[in-house]
């Protein structure tokens, strides 16, 4: 079980290498993920206890200096967030549809995290910065007052950092659109 999530964005790939470096180095962690994401910034997400992957984000965040986009920890991340990276779960029944759009990978994990927490709903997708200039957006499903409220809670992180660009929430989608997304 994975109890805590850390994560720096670079707008430098050679900077965001060196500072995936130095973050396996400084703490007892495990990079999940360090890659080039759009446009031309590099991701590195690191997992293991809360206080390692705080050390670690840190010495990323203090190497990578002015090449830092954006930055994360979340202690305690919710269990249906990283299986939703990168593929959409297939989930029947979608009363409602919540969109949360934002700049950033950083910004948008921790919305998403945020929102599954504050509200009874599921994550469809979280898709981060592959093909789409950078953006990242999620996809959640539940009840529309529970996706309603998750949206609202996950997208104040993202306004908070400046990285919102919009959250959308559309009760009973059209079954086209629904298998159009997964």
């Amino acid at each position: 079980m994975i109890h805590a999530i850390g994560l720096i964005e670079s707008n430098s790939i050679a900077q965001g290498i060196e500072c995936a470096d130095i973050m396996s180095k400084t703490a007892d962690v495990t990079i999940l993920v360090a890659k080039t994401i759009c446009p031309g910034k590099y991701m590195v997400m690191v997992s293991g206890d809360v206080s390692g992957v705080q050390q670690s984000v840190n010495a990323g965040v203090e190497l990578g200096a002015e090449t830092i986009v954006d930055s994360f920890v979340i202690p305690n991340v919710h269990p249906s967030i990283l299986p939703a990276i990168g593929r959409a779960n297939t989930l029947k029944d979608i009363k409602a549809l919540g969109i949360i759009e934002t700049y950033s990978v950083a910004s948008l994990i921790e919305a998403a995290d945020a929102a599954v927490k504050a509200g009874d709903v599921e994550p469809m997708l979280l898709h981060l910065a592959f093909g789409i200039g950078g953006k990242s957006y999620t996809l959640l499903t539940g009840e529309v007052a529970s996706v309603k409220a998750a949206v609202e809670e996950g997208s104040a992180l993202a306004s908070e950092k400046g990285l919102l660009i919009r959250k959308v929430v559309i009760p009973r989608p059209a079954k086209q659109l629904v298998e159009s997304l997964v």
